[in-house]
């Protein structure tokens, strides 16, 4: 089996993974539509023939690009990246979520194996330590910039 790729319509990568799934063709294993990953779907299949059927009637799925790829250089896409990975300690954070939703704070401390960060407040009279998910802060400014 290899993996190839569509090309298709910007913002509809993830419309055209289900489209192609739901055709039920038997040589299709899967489809791929990762978000880093603009205008393409990787499509796991025994064929190209079986994924130019499938495409026939997608409205969003430009073309097949020519060649194949193997699993290998599509692994990276299937191994979820940390929430946390990016930020230091130090690095002045905005809270997107979450009762502080819009505050400004500074990373104290960084739990990887939990994806959760602990910040202290800039606005806060006492600077209380608040331990949130990586997912509900946004970088501003980072000091190893």
């Amino acid at each position: 089996m290899s993996v190839y790729a569509v090309k298709t319509t910007a913002s509809q990568e993830r419309t055209v993974a289900d489209m192609i799934i739901s055709r039920e063709e038997p040589d299709i294993h899967a489809a791929l539509a990762p978000d880093s990953l603009t205008s393409y779907v990787m499509v796991e299949a025994d064929g190209p023939a079986a994924i130019e059927r499938a495409l026939e009637d997608i409205p969003h799925a430009r073309n097949l690009v020519p060649g194949e790829s193997s699993i290998t250089e599509v692994e990276h896409f299937l191994s979820p990246k940390p929430d946390v990975e990016g930020i230091a300690e130090g690095d002045i954070v905005e809270l997107i979520a979450g009762p502080f939703k819009g505050e400004k704070a500074q990373v104290q401390r960084i739990d990887e194996g939990k994806d959760q960060v602990t910040v202290e407040l800039y606005e806060a009279t006492v600077p209380i330590p608040v331990t949130v998910r990586g997912d509900q802060i946004r970088v501003l400014d980072s000091e190893e910039r």
